[in-house]
């Protein structure tokens, strides 16, 4: 189920997307024909064969054979295939500071008010946010006690 954007103001700031930001480079995927048939069969759309994929930057365009032999064509966001939710997770697991997850963390926000995802699609992010947060957390905590540590070594051993 398709998790509808939310009422936004006619002005509208200059956000940036995972794509415009070059986070994600979705017109490099090689999206095949199964893959396609999955994400458009997903979506709600009855596809019996997938004719032409041609890839764009921001979307893709997808010809294909519906159920009752008619050739249809549109334009589809990358963000009904799964392979932009594994991407978006890996982005997750490259945060290596707290100030690289919190531009991610901004940047996830901006997507999630502007462009429609699947609900578990969200949920799975969301959670995979949450669970690096932790981790940048414990890190960081560690580092601090790992230098306060070192520290009074290093004073003990001035002090002899």
């Amino acid at each position: 189920m398709l998790c509808s954007p939310r009422k936004i103001n006619s002005y509208r700031r200059k956000g940036h997307s995972l794509i415009r930001s070059n986070k994600i480079k979705p017109e490099q995927w090689f999206i095949s024909h199964p893959e396609a048939k999955a994400a458009l069969n997903a979506k709600g759309y009855k596809v019996k064969q997938i004719k032409k994929i041609h890839s764009l930057k921001h979307q893709v365009c997808i010809s294909y054979w519906d159920e009752k032999g008619n050739i249809c064509s549109s334009f589809f966001s990358y963000r009904i295939f799964q392979r932009w939710q594994q991407e978006v997770e890996k982005l997750i697991d490259t945060c290596q500071t707290l100030s690289d997850w919190k531009i991610l963390n901004h940047i996830l926000k901006h997507e999630f008010l502007y462009y429609q995802y699947f609900q578990e699609m969200v949920e799975a992010i969301s959670t995979a946010l949450e669970n690096r947060l932790s981790v940048l957390k414990i890190t960081s905590q560690q580092a601090v006690e790992d230098k306060l540590s070192n520290e009074q070594l290093a004073c003990s051993t001035r002090s002899r």
